[in-house]
């Protein structure tokens, strides 16, 4: 996440409840957060247009939902899951779209990727994106958020309903996985 100092997340939830200040209260939330969900959806989808198109999504959903968010949860979490089921929900109709079996998968978005303008990735990048896409869904999205966004598993918990517990064997198990992956390509 970006490194604004002056971000406190219990003082924006507050202001967006507030409807003299919801609105700036809300751009901070989209400053604050369009990054990290970026990467979070991109890492999903592959493709940087779609991506976009998703992201702009989830902050819409949010927006027009913030009244409903009472904050029992953190924002950080609330946003995380529009985001990831936004994805989720894009990935399904590409895939009935395209008529792609679930077996299929793991070619749909390497090629997604392969076709992509936006990524620059070396080989070494490539083939990392390969073997995260070889994972289970379940998988690849712990992966995803512990990896690349050094999420904490308590906060992935609350995020995907799972246990620490689950997620860190799912984690492990990913890790595995992209291990075998790269002995096996040696």
């Amino acid at each position: 996440m970006t490194t604004d100092k002056t971000y406190n997340e219990e003082i924006i939830t507050e202001q967006l409840h507030d409807p003299a200040r919801c609105r700036e209260a809300f751009t901070r939330v989209i400053a604050h957060y369009t990054e990290p969900l970026y990467w979070q959806i991109r890492r999903m989808v592959i493709d940087h247009d779609d991506t976009n198109d998703l992201l702009q999504n989830t902050f819409l959903k949010a927006w027009t939902n913030i009244d409903n968010f009472r904050g029992d949860a953190k924002l950080s979490t609330w946003l995380y899951k529009i985001a990831i089921n936004e994805a989720i929900t894009f990935i399904n109709k590409e895939k009935a779209r395209n008529n792609v079996s679930i077996d299929d998968d793991e070619s749909f978005l390497i090629n997604n990727l392969e076709s992509d303008e936006w990524f620059d990735g070396d080989d070494l990048k490539l083939q990392l994106q390969q073997a995260i896409n070889q994972l289970p869904e379940k998988q690849r999205l712990v992966f995803n958020m512990r990896y690349f966004q050094e999420m904490k598993y308590e906060d992935m918990s609350e995020i995907l309903g799972t246990t620490v517990g689950a997620l860190k064997a799912s984690y492990h198990h990913a890790v595995k996985k992209i291990e075998q992956f790269f002995s096996d390509t040696d």
